[in-house]
């Protein structure tokens, strides 16, 4: 079975978590837009989706799915999205298309987060992927310089703007024994707008497709 067909049997699986659920977190991502193919069956059952990028508005609404504000609703009930790399802690590495501000705040408003992802991305620990960071354009060199105080390699993600009008950093070489303490640290440093590690909100459920079907943690 090849990687797209593991993201989309992990995708379907997701559907058994919006059962009933009328408005719908939807995340960013190549795993995600199965999950969107998905819910265009069950558009009937459905008031609209609460979309975290531009991308996926867009590709909501192609389908015919309503795209609702949140700051329109409450609470959303159930969050799908992916990620980039996730512990054995639900603890994820996310942004790698660059989304993560508006993933972090709509994880951040929902329920349960399920995170659906092939066994790709499945580690002991985070770090070995890239942690995106997104940052106001002008403290671009300063996060950089702070991160290299902390032992990592930043990458300017050149040419690259958020759906926010900010730049990423991607940090490379990054020791992440501590994802809770990291997080905290980073979002510390004036001129991050979210780093793009998942560990103070973990996923609350993990779907991983792999050979052996689908492994629910």
């Amino acid at each position: 079975m090849t990687q797209d067909e593991l993201k989309r049997k992990t995708a379907e699986a997701a559907l058994e978590y919006i059962k009933g659920v009328p408005i719908v977190g939807v995340g960013t991502g190549s795993t995600v837009n199965h999950f969107i193919d998905f819910l265009v069956d069950m558009r009937s059952s459905i008031d609209g989706a609460v979309s975290s990028s531009e991308t996926t508005t867009a590709r909501l609404k192609e389908v015919g799915i309503p795209v609702i504000d949140l700051n329109s609703v409450g609470e959303i009930e159930v969050y799908v999205d992916g990620a980039d790399e996730v512990n054995p802690l639900k603890q994820m590495i996310k942004g790698g298309g660059g989304a993560l501000t508006r993933e972090k705040i709509v994880a951040a408003a929902s329920k349960t987060f399920v995170c659906i992802v092939d066994a790709s991305k499945e580690v002991d620990a985070l770090g070995d992927y890239p942690l995106p960071i997104e940052v106001i354009p002008m403290a671009r060199s300063y996060v950089a310089r702070e991160m290299v105080k902390m032992g990592g390699r930043p990458v300017w993600r050149e040419d690259y703007f958020t759906d926010n009008g900010n730049e990423i950093i991607d940090i490379h070489n990054l020791d992440i024994r501590e994802p809770i303490a990291m997080e905290k640290t980073i979002n510390n440093i004036p001129g991050v707008v979210s780093v793009g590690i998942f560990a103070e909100r973990p996923a609350d459920i993990v779907l991983i497709g792999s050979e052996n079907g689908i492994i629910s943690k």
